[in-house]
């Protein structure tokens, strides 16, 4: 997982200096077919009934650093997606998605996280809903 420029800013500024990072209100799934990087950048999918998906901060959508919903008491700094990620049906192929990457927004929005995924996929078109199962997304703050 890495954090872009414009997060680790941000938390540096609300941690140790005058300014306040508020959480964002939705966190919105983007998937990469060519990764970004920490300053951002990278090809988000584009067309063929591609959009973001909403999985909000919450505890019921997020896991604690040792699993489950009750605050985080873990060590490894870990937290995943508790429940399944769909996207739309692809109604055109999206290429090979390499990466996948949180933003604040539905559209445009800042990048905040992204990380590889662990194995390349193509989307093509006729594939099945893309999705990530529970666990399936995996974030690590260290």
């Amino acid at each position: 997982m890495h954090a872009t420029n414009v997060l680790e800013n941000a938390l540096v500024d609300h941690l140790f200096r005058t300014a306040t990072f508020a959480k964002p209100a939705a966190l919105w799934i983007a998937l990469f077919t060519a990764a970004p990087s920490d300053p951002g950048g990278g090809t988000e999918v584009a067309g063929g009934g591609y959009v973001r998906v909403n999985l909000p901060p919450s505890n019921t959508n997020w896991a604690a650093t040792q699993g489950g919903t009750s605050a985080s008491s873990g060590t490894g700094g870990q937290t995943s997606n508790a429940i399944p990620v769909t996207f739309p049906v692809p109604t055109a192929a999206w290429g090979t998605v390499t990466a996948f990457g949180l933003y604040d927004a539905p559209t445009g929005g800042v990048l905040l996280i992204w990380a590889p995924l662990t194995t390349s996929r193509p989307i093509l078109l006729g594939d099945p809903a893309p999705s990530f199962g529970a666990g399936g997304l995996t974030v690590t703050v260290a």
